[in-house]
């Protein structure tokens, strides 16, 4: 993954906070910001049936916002925005500046039970996580990547029985760099499914994402029939796995593939696009490579967007504050 050792490293020749001036922009990304319209307070989410309460602290854009965000202003290929259901971003955050943004996705895999949660051994699971690495990395050198490593846990996994969610975070690092990253993971479970919101960035963000993490899990909440506890075992669907495999995939080297760590990922390109242009072809061909793109196809974005170089328990308002 030698985009994301070599992202993380050329992000110190930006400002850590700058927002990118909008008269340096190309003028379709100003209109899609311009064009977006970012809601506060309760947000359905019918594809889920859930409801996100957000309050003033924080802002979420929709679907068709979510596409124009992840596509049209963040530079990703099209099927970058599939499945996703949303953006969360703070309040005082915009798509063209610093900050982080959290991707909300829903998998429809059943009933996920948390028998077993209590009895994991997460210092294990951890280990057996790390069993195959040196062989995914192996192939991932011989496919021309650098390899990525799990080093530890940025917030062990937790699992809160009173609004059936669980967080982790890891903390990743790559061969080419020596910056770690953050890979920070929601999941509340719901009668048929689990919601997830997920964030990626630097490990300066740990403490601004792990309250809006943990106000996130007190403030999404299930609609009443897609609740955890209106399961019926007669008739629902029941996933194969529980809340340790629900973890264990999720820190799996399928999490360096899934559509959240892309999404979030991709946003640090923006101020390296205004930058560092001359990087963008390199940085593109091992994203595209990584995600299962190839070379050869086109994304619709690749060549119209030209920059010049620059030389819940119980459900309230979430306003943010820290625990």
């Amino acid at each position: 993954m030698r985009f994301l050792a070599v992202l993380l490293a050329m992000t110190a020749l930006t400002p850590a906070n700058a927002a990118a001036p909008q008269g340096q922009l190309p003028p379709q990304m100003v209109a899609a910001v311009k064009s977006l319209h970012p809601q506060q307070g309760r947000i359905a989410i019918d594809q889920a049936s859930a409801t996100l309460d957000l309050g003033t602290a924080y802002d979420f854009y929709g679907r068709d916002d979510a596409r124009k965000i992840l596509v049209d202003i963040w530079g990703n290929p099209p099927e970058a925005a599939t499945n996703v259901l949303g953006i969360v971003m703070p309040a005082s955050a915009s798509p063209i500046s610093d900050g982080w943004g959290a991707v909300v996705t829903y998998e429809d895999s059943g009933f996920v039970s948390d028998d077993d949660a209590a009895d994991v051994d997460y210092n294990e699971l951890l280990g057996q996580m790390r069993e195959g690495e040196a062989d995914r990395n192996a192939e991932r050198k011989r496919q021309g990547y650098t390899g990525i490593h799990l080093a530890g846990w940025a917030e062990q996994p937790k699992y809160d029985p009173a609004t059936h969610s669980v967080i982790w975070a890891q903390d990743l690092t790559f061969d080419d760099t020596q910056a770690h990253t953050l890979n920070y993971d929601v999941r509340t479970l719901g009668r048929k499914g689990v919601l997830s919101i997920n964030f990626v960035s630097s490990m300066a963000q740990l403490p601004s994402i792990r309250q809006a993490a943990h106000a996130f899990t007190a403030h999404a909440a299930f609609d009443p029939g897609a609740r955890y506890a209106d399961y019926d075992a007669s008739t629902d669907k029941k996933a194969d796995y529980g809340v340790a495999g629900l973890i264990a995939a999720g820190v799996g080297v399928a999490a360096a593939k899934k559509l959240g760590f892309l999404a979030i990922l991709l946003k640090f390109l923006k101020p390296i696009l205004l930058a560092v242009v001359a990087g963008f072809a390199f940085l593109r061909k091992r994203v595209m490579a990584l995600f299962g793109r190839k070379e050869s196809e086109p994304a619709e974005w690749e060549h119209s967007v030209p920059v010049e170089p620059e030389g819940v328990g119980e459900r309230g308002n979430l306003r943010g504050e820290p625990d």
